[in-house]
């Protein structure tokens, strides 16, 4: 098999959010298990960036889902009246 030259870096060569060098004789800080950040500053902004971010998926997720309920509840409520504006005789 032939080497391309290229290698692809190691996930702990850098710090994921600043992409500075991880050093080997300095503290790595992990996040999510797999994450590495050169100090706890950086890690701390990732995690706050990622609160934000699944607040705002929770966000329109609910605002689909009720979306979604008004226009199932509409759709009940017209094909109710449909059924309601009917004659009806009795013999």
């Amino acid at each position: 098999m032939r080497s391309s030259g290229f290698e692809q870096p190691h996930f702990l060569d850098s710090c994921f959010l600043c992409q500075r060098q991880l050093s080997q004789n300095k503290d790595i800080y992990m996040y999510r298990g797999d994450t590495p950040f050169c100090s706890q500053e950086c890690r701390q902004e990732q995690i706050e960036m990622d609160e934000v971010s699944e607040k705002r998926w929770r966000h329109s997720l609910k605002k689909s889902n009720n979306l979604r309920q008004s226009k199932d509840s509409t759709q009940e409520s017209e094909t109710k009246k449909a059924v309601r504006r009917g004659t009806v005789a009795v013999a």
